[in-house]
């Protein structure tokens, strides 16, 4: 290998040290040491400058969090990774967060150090800046995709690329419909279990007795019912990734037993004495405020904390806007492939109109709606689907949530408005008569978020008979 990279070996053990230079120059690196954080400091001054720093995470007076911290405040674009301990593991989260590239667990191999340092120094991955722009859609699954169109969008990216390969939980916040499955989807695909089983599980959509069942499975004789053995989706998923998506909605006695499966990834199946053990990447995701949460004793406050290694926030919509022209086309060329279509031209106009709207369904709402726009083919109805909604949302105080703006009576616009609220209507009380009411339930049925279904409930007024 030929090279001419500058790296700076930072540790405070001289064996080390000596080490890491000759693994280094052996592959023709230029080398440079330092055996404390203000060496390091003082070594970006000289000259040839790092082009990437291999940091120890525990020394002596300035430690490795510290020195990271400085290093990116005086040379942001540096790229650092960070040598730890097979225990460092909360220390290596930090130091994702504050912007280390990759680690190694010491002891490692060099054919370690080699992928570490091809990573990092020569080749294009999402820790690239640019990755973003050039790569907006990524596919995961035949339909799902991840895309960075956004500069949040592209921060989410870099921080999972960093997280995925650090095995600790990750817990996915946002409001419902904001791509938090599209997340921890990523993470799977990333991280070194992208070839083993993803699976989720909706914590809000099963029964706490079916739940717990579905989680940890059972022997013959632990129920009505259980004539055999059934291993739950926790042994499935073993050496895999799994969400347990609304986690919020989890029962606090399904919490204690889900609390020893992170601490100790041993669990027993309804009915049996014996313990099973798995090696699981947990993954939560949930739409719910924490805080609350925990204060009104839904959420075990120790529960969140082992969750809470790393925590991606996904935006909503509204606060993305900028990604809604692509996602326009990417959905419209989705469904047009799906329902053999042909795709509609999406006009500045009607890309205006959706920029402009709040999209309280985030994605799946504005899904729906290209959906609808493919299928009916009626750009003027498209558009005025976008304006009703937007003005009741902002008329809160004035006019009542369900009342239809003022519109002339022989208004086409109007009448075929009506007609459509009216069948709305119709679906959403006829799916919350069959789901008695479980609103979680019928906003799956009906494809849309349960805050948006909240909405309509209120909207037109549909009310439990």
């Amino acid at each position: 290998m030929s090279t001419s990279e500058n790296i700076l070996v930072v540790d405070d053990e001289p064996g080390m040290l000596r080490y890491l230079q000759t693994l280094l120059e052996v592959d023709s690196y230029r080398v440079s040491t330092a055996s404390s954080g203000a060496e390091a400091l003082a070594c970006l001054r000289s000259e040839p400058a790092p082009d990437l720093v291999l940091l120890d995470l525990l020394m002596p007076d300035l430690d490795g969090l510290q020195t990271l911290e400085q290093l990116r405040h005086a040379r942001p674009g540096l790229k650092v990774v960070m040598l730890s301990c097979v225990t460092d593991t909360r220390k290596v989260v930090q130091a994702i967060r504050l912007g280390a590239h990759d680690y190694l667990t010491k002891p490692f191999q060099k054919a370690e150090l080699d992928a570490v340092l091809d990573h990092c120094l020569h080749s294009r991955t999402a820790l690239s800046p640019s990755e973003g722009e050039s790569s907006e859609v990524e596919e995961l699954s035949d339909d799902l995709f991840f895309v960075a169109a956004s500069r949040a969008m592209r921060r989410i990216r870099k921080q999972v690329s960093q997280v995925a390969n650090v095995n600790v939980p990750v817990l996915i916040v946002g409001e419902s419909g904001t791509g938090k499955e599209v997340v921890a989807r990523l993470i799977h695909k990333l991280s070194p279990r992208a070839h083993r089983t993803f699976l989720k599980v909706n914590c809000a959509a099963l029964p706490a007795d079916l739940l717990e069942s579905e989680l940890f499975g059972y022997e013959p004789g632990a129920f009505t019912g259980a004539t055999r053995s059934k291993p739950g989706k926790f042994e499935l998923c073993d050496k895999g990734t799994f969400l347990l998506d609304e986690i919020g909605e989890m029962p606090p006695v399904l919490q204690a037993k889900l609390l020893h499966v992170l601490q100790d990834q041993q669990f027993s199946r309804l009915g049996s004495r014996s313990m099973v053990s798995i090696d699981v990447r947990i993954l939560a995701a949930t739409n719910i405020d924490i805080q609350q949460a925990i204060a009104a004793k839904k959420l075990r406050e120790d529960l969140y904390y082992r969750l809470n290694a790393f925590t991606v926030h996904v935006p909503p919509l509204r606060e993305r806007r900028e990604e809604i022209p692509l996602l326009l086309r990417h959905f419209m060329a989705l469904f047009a492939t799906r329902y053999a279509r042909a795709p509609l031209p999406v006009c500045p106009v009607l890309v205006d109109a959706c920029r402009s709207y709040s999209w309280p369904g985030n994605l799946r709402e504005l899904e729906n709606f290209v959906k609808r726009y493919l299928i009916l083919g009626d750009e003027q109805l498209a558009l005025s689907e976008l304006e009703t909604p937007e003005r009741e949302v902002g008329a809160a105080g004035g006019q009542p949530a369900g009342l239809p703006p003022k519109q002339d009576s022989d208004d086409l616009k109007a009448l075929v408005r009506g007609l459509k609220d009216e069948a709305e209507r119709e679906a959403i009380a006829r799916t919350l008569e069959r789901t008695r009411w479980n609103r979680k339930e019928a906003a799956r049925r009906l494809g849309i978020s349960y805050k948006a279904l909240l909405y309509k409930i209120r909207r037109y007024r549909v009310d439990q008979s």
